[in-house]
């Protein structure tokens, strides 16, 4: 029996104009489209399995992004600082020993 998200959905006008606009768009990122697609099919009531069957998504996925939404609305969607320790060497720099002719 699949497991119901305690988080529900419920959109405001402007919330529902801001994520099907950012749905349609051709020059959003991959993960923004996901994202708005995920929260207005969640507003529909569907459930995270079947948003994740929908959107070929693993189940998890959906459920950070209600969540996350539930909590913080639409700010709960943009990108978060990652953890960790900064990086050493600039990604520009690559291995040691290319491109010094070696």
């Amino acid at each position: 029996m699949p497991r119901r998200s305690p988080f529900h959905v419920e959109l405001t006008e402007h919330e529902r104009s801001i994520l099907e606009s950012q749905a349609r768009k051709y020059t959003s990122s991959y993960r923004d489209v996901i994202r708005a697609k995920i929260i207005l099919l969640a507003a529909e009531g569907l459930g995270n399995d079947a948003i994740a069957s929908r959107l070929d998504t693993p189940r998890q996925i959906v459920s950070k992004w209600r969540k996350r939404f539930c909590l913080f609305r639409l700010p709960g969607l943009e990108e978060q600082p990652r953890g960790g320790r900064p990086l050493v060497f600039s990604p520009r720099r690559g291995r040691r020993g290319q491109g010094a002719g070696l």
